[in-house]
């Protein structure tokens, strides 16, 4: 089976800086790759690539087979989701999240149809008729989320998406995210410096730094590289879990 998107030796630099060095990767339908990495290591510019915003210097990029690097941004049908959820404030909800079948002058009917069993899966049925300021940073982000799945892009490309969101709507939107992700084979490429959300996402893992893309094979490898940290988090745990046990 061919490979949905396949990335290869992709650079890019900026002011005689190398950002990205030699990125390869492949994807196949329903993969979600989360890329872990720190600041300041190309993880946005990445994602920009591959969105059409920036233009790299070397190497080939393909979506089914189709070229992507002449194809402009908005005709790439792919989703490019920030921290920041970007609604339109004037308006609801439902509408919010109706956006991209009505430009697409999809059928009315049809249009409300699919917008309501999608509000109903992601438990926004209550909140159709609000506006955006009406919303919590969770629930905000979940109409974000569905405006993006509404039009069915090919591939969803998230920039720490959750970033701004306190520790437990961090962790539901983490898990309605899965469900979701799993539900409608969404191949998603999830960019994050927490190790315990690309684990909690990914089903496919990668580290990013200073430009330079690895990939593992399996989860395992992933938690094993000393670079993720994640060793070292779960050694530190054990400890304050022994520490924290009454003795005997």
């Amino acid at each position: 089976m061919s490979a949905l998107l396949a990335v290869s030796q992709l650079s890019k630099q900026f002011g005689g800086q190398p950002v990205l060095r030699d990125i390869s990767l492949t994807l196949n339908q329903g993969d979600v790759l989360a890329v872990l990495g720190r600041s300041g290591g190309g993880k946005t510019t990445l994602l920009k690539v591959l969105a059409g915003l920036e233009t790299p210097d070397a190497g080939t990029l393909t979506l089914q087979g189709q070229n992507l690097l002449p194809v402009p941004p908005n005709a790439r049908q792919l989703v490019y989701l920030y921290q920041e959820p970007l609604l339109f404030p004037h308006l609801s909800v439902f509408e919010n999240v109706a956006f991209g079948l009505r430009i697409r002058h999809v059928a009315q009917a049809e249009t409300d149809q699919q917008v309501r069993e999608l509000l109903e899966e992601l438990d926004l049925a209550a909140h159709a008729q609000k506006a955006p300021n009406q919303l919590s940073g969770g629930q905000r982000q979940r109409v974000s989320f569905g405006r993006a799945l509404i039009i069915r892009p090919r591939l969803l490309l998230l920039d720490e998406p959750f970033g701004n969101l306190d520790a437990q709507t961090r962790a539901d939107m983490q898990q309605l995210f899965l469900r979701v992700s799993r539900q409608h084979r969404i191949t998603s490429l999830f960019v994050t410096h927490d190790s315990r959300e690309a684990l909690t996402v990914g089903t496919r893992f990668a580290y990013l730094d200073r430009g330079e893309l690895t990939n593992y094979a399996s989860a395992t490898e992933f938690i094993d590289d000393p670079r993720t940290s994640i060793r070292a988090e779960l050694a530190f745990w054990e400890r304050i879990q022994q520490t924290a046990s009454p003795s005997c």
